[in-house]
């Protein structure tokens, strides 16, 4: 039976409301670990190598084991193949983000080995998975953590959404990007006080060097 992620919803937290006006970069950027899929690139959806995603490094986007939690939480919601997991993942994130197969798929088998998933016939020669009662064992305690993951996800494509709206240039929408996810992803690996008297050292001399170039007629 389809679960559907009734009012989960996008609180608009993280780097949403805030902006880069008044109120910054808005709060709520919570605790975490160091990242352990591929990250969006910081430039657009479609990777590194491909369009979308040029030039940047590269960044996480899960903390360990979200990933495999997020995949058991979509497929408690209804079967599904590896491609549909991948599209509910970008849906999530509003088109912002989309872990590459090279993540799913062998995460997929590992749940399979180890009993939390299975292989079902799906359409055509493509496989489904669907949960086993481990599986479920597995995800009714960190419910919370998983819909703290499909929330973050929704606060980063609404990000990325602002950010693009608010500047008009491409390199700059990138730029912009860049800057926000790398400020998400400090925030949730966790910064002393020295850092973050460095990061805004340096973000302060950004924004002088920027205000003494010349205004375009």
């Amino acid at each position: 039976m389809a679960r559907g992620f009734g009012g989960w919803g996008h609180r608009g937290g993280g780097f949403g409301g805030g902006g880069f006006g008044g109120g910054g970069f808005g709060g709520g950027w919570g605790g975490g670990e160091d990242w352990d899929d591929e990250g969006p690139g910081f430039g657009g959806r479609r990777g590194r190598h491909g369009g979308g995603r040029s030039g940047g490094r590269g960044g996480r986007m899960f903390a360990p084991g979200e990933l495999r939690l997020l995949l058991l939480l979509l497929l408690d919601e209804q079967d599904r193949h590896g491609y549909e997991l991948i599209k509910a993942i970008e849906e999530l994130a509003a088109g912002a983000y989309a872990p590459s197969p090279g993540v799913v798929y062998p995460t997929l088998q590992l749940l399979v080995d180890e009993g939390m998933i299975t292989e079902v016939p799906g359409e055509g020669a493509r496989k489904a998975f669907t949960m086993t009662d481990a599986g479920r064992a597995e995800l009714a305690p960190r419910l919370d953590e998983a819909k703290a993951v499909v929330q973050r996800l929704g606060d980063f494509g609404k990000a990325r959404q602002e950010a693009e709206g608010r500047s008009g240039s491409p390199p700059l929408r990138r730029a912009v990007a860049n800057l926000m996810l790398a400020l998400r992803q400090k925030a949730f690996g966790g910064v002393d006080e020295a850092t973050a008297h460095q990061i805004a050292d340096i973000l302060d001399e950004a924004a002088r060097k920027i205000e003494r170039m010349g205004t375009p007629q």
